[in-house]
């Protein structure tokens, strides 16, 4: 019994040496190097962009809305930024591959690919509808392939390059009242984890993010249905709240260190952390706590399938002190606007 012991030491320290040799093997400097950011004209993407400026890289950033990209351009650039800023509809293959088209022409190459694109819609299942679950997948499968598939032939051909797929919490542990996002977050996690798999043989590191909340401002522009109003409550409320939603500063810090080292997984903040691992255990057991937590949601009754912006949600409980974080963080990651 102690052989065994000893031995499964000797395997696990092994292990561990191997895991800190291929991270210094594959760390690099940021310094210098290309990275687009698809999605990186406000919230958690236009952090990530501050971050990678920061680090000394040369930015693409692309965005839907002009005039929100150009905000981020102009802010960008005053911090000494070299920033190249294009429209983008990143669900569009056409469009994905005229975007890294252009990044190469202007900075020659692309060393890192940040994917992410995203949208929330929050309600019952009830109120959703097919098409919800088809632009789920689009921003959050579709547009992620379609990046992913433009840059790997140089990637390949030069032996190296990091590609960031900024996934969620929502991808290991389906939510309720959030069936879309968590399907599309569920389909990008499996496409990454795969993808890390495959491509390490030829230098290039695949990292998945999984964040849980995180205050970046988005609750705003993102789409609730049903009974709206309280949708939007409940939801921006658990977005602002220190002890379970994360700085999202502190969060694009993490992920570009997590890119640098060329991590398999970045799971941020301590909340997310401990329920994926909860999860993995015991899933019953969370699959019926969440149910529980359903109960405390607000009611399918009469569900309505009109889509509204958080910002056309308003109510006494939102934004009141309560939200005031996500709110501050709303006017620094240029969501007022969008």
């Amino acid at each position: 019994m102690r052989k065994g012991w000893l031995r499964a030491a000797a395997l696990c320290g092994t292990a561990l040496l191997a895991r800190a040799a291929l991270h210094s093997y594959r760390s690099f400097e940021l310094r210098g190097k290309s990275v687009l950011i698809v999605g990186g004209s406000r919230g958690l993407g236009l952090e990530l962009a501050r971050e990678f400026a920061r680090r000394g890289a040369r930015l693409t950033i692309c965005g839907r809305d002009s005039r929100t990209l150009r905000r981020a351009e102009e802010e960008l650039r005053r911090a000494g930024a070299e920033v190249l800023a294009l429209p983008c509809d990143a669900t569009d293959r056409d469009q994905v591959e005229d975007l890294v088209r252009l990044a190469r022409e202007r900075w020659f190459r692309i060393d890192v690919l940040v994917n992410n694109l995203g949208m929330i819609q929050v309600g019952p299942m009830e109120s959703m509808r097919l098409e919800d679950y088809a632009e789920s997948m689009d921003s959050h499968f579709w547009a992620p392939l379609y990046a992913t598939l433009a840059v790997l032939p140089e990637m390949r051909a030069r032996g190296g390059g990091r590609i960031v797929n900024i996934a969620s919490i929502g991808g290991k542990i389906s939510v309720p009242h959030l069936l879309p996002y968590s399907a599309g977050k569920f389909a990008l996690v499996g496409l990454s984890e795969g993808l890390h798999a495959e491509l390490a043989r030829d230098g290039i590191a695949v990292t998945t993010v999984c964040p849980g909340l995180m205050r970046t401002g988005s609750p705003r522009n993102a789409d609730f249905k049903g009974r709206h109003r309280a949708e939007y409550a409940w939801f921006s409320i658990s977005d602002s709240l220190p002890l379970i939603s994360m700085n999202a500063e502190r969060a694009a810090r993490q992920i570009v260190t997590a890119c640098e080292r060329g991590d398999a997984e970045c799971i941020l903040s301590l909340p997310a952390a401990v329920a994926t691992r909860v999860h993995g255990l015991f899933p019953g057991l969370v699959s019926e706590l969440l149910a529980a937590v359903n109960c405390l949601l607000p009611s399918a009754d009469g569900a309505d399938p009109t889509r509204y912006k958080g910002r056309e949600s308003v109510s006494s409980w939102s934004p009141s002190l309560l939200t005031s974080l996500t709110e501050q963080a709303a006017a620094r990651n240029n969501e007022l606007n969008a």
